[in-house]
């Protein structure tokens, strides 16, 4: 005979989890890097993480009025693998948590376009070929 339904419980997260979870930047990742040098090897500069501008982006064109913004493919739900994968602990967190970060998202590039500025995202996993990503920078930034 089974006993009373008993609702899930949300564990508490490890230390190791706590540790990594603290880990993660939002600032000066190694994609953001990846972009950076390659718009600068390709002899563009460029102004980082531009307060004024909705959204913070990673990295300002202010003379071409372009910016770029990099975006981790976990944290702003590519639809890549590692993008559709969500933790399986605390769902309901991760789930408000991961969606928010996407309505941000729109809202911050709608933003930037209707004040006339020209975006480009680019994602994590796309800064893996480099000759692909200085394609798209050339073109974009041209």
């Amino acid at each position: 005979m089974k006993g009373p339904a008993v609702p899930p419980r949300e564990t508490a997260p490890s230390e190791a989890k706590t540790r990594n979870m603290r880990a993660v930047r939002s600032k000066n990742t190694k994609p953001e890097y990846v972009v950076r040098r390659l718009a600068h090897a390709l002899g563009y500069r460029f102004r980082l993480h531009q307060k004024d501008l909705p959204g913070r982006p990673d990295v300002v064109f202010p003379g071409r009025k372009a910016v770029i913004l990099v975006h981790g493919c976990f944290w702003h739900g590519h639809d890549c693998a590692k993008g559709q994968k969500r933790p399986a602990t605390n769902q309901a967190f991760w789930d408000a948590k991961l969606d928010g970060n996407r309505a941000r998202d729109m809202r911050d590039e709608a933003a930037l376009r209707a004040a006339g500025w020209r975006v480009l995202v680019v994602w994590e996993c796309e800064t893996k070929d480099k000759s692909v990503l200085e394609g798209r920078l050339r073109a974009f930034l041209a």
